[in-house]
Formats: structure tokens, C-alpha cells, sequence
């Protein structure tokens, strides 16, 4: 799970293995695998990182390869 900020400052924790795409509206616009979707504030960029973290402590790899 990564936590990501709502518009309304609000923190959401996301499966990120369930993330389908990311829209730049221009706030981040995740869409879900179910078809939900979350308005963010963090870029793409933020939301990848964080999705690299989680994989690497769930996986065991060492991100900076």
C-alpha cells in the first residue's frame, strides 16, 4: 500500500498493484483497476517512486540498481 494526499488533504493509502494508469489533469488522476478513481495531489513521478519503494521492501531489491 502507498499513501498518496487527496485534494482535500486527506491522506488514502492505494493498493499499488491495483493501479491501471495515472492521468495528468493537471493533479494526478488515479485509475483503478475497478474503475475508481482518486484525485491526488503528487505528479506521476511522486506516485511511481513510491510505487518502486513498496515493491522494493515487499521484493527485497535494492532500488538504486
Amino acid at each position: 500500500m502507498i499513501v498518496l494526499t487527496k485534494l482535500n488533504n486527506q491522506p488514502v493509502l492505494l493498493n499499488c498493484m491495483q493501479i491501471e494508469a495515472v492521468e495528468l489533469i493537471p493533479e494526478s488522476k488515479v485509475v483503478m483497476m475497478n474503475g475508481k478513481f482518486y484525485l491526488v495531489k503528487e505528479s506521476a513521478e511522486e506516485i511511481i517512486e513510491k510505487t518502486i519503494e513498496y515493491n522494493g521492501r515487499v521484493h527485497c531489491y535494492d532500488a538504486d540498481r
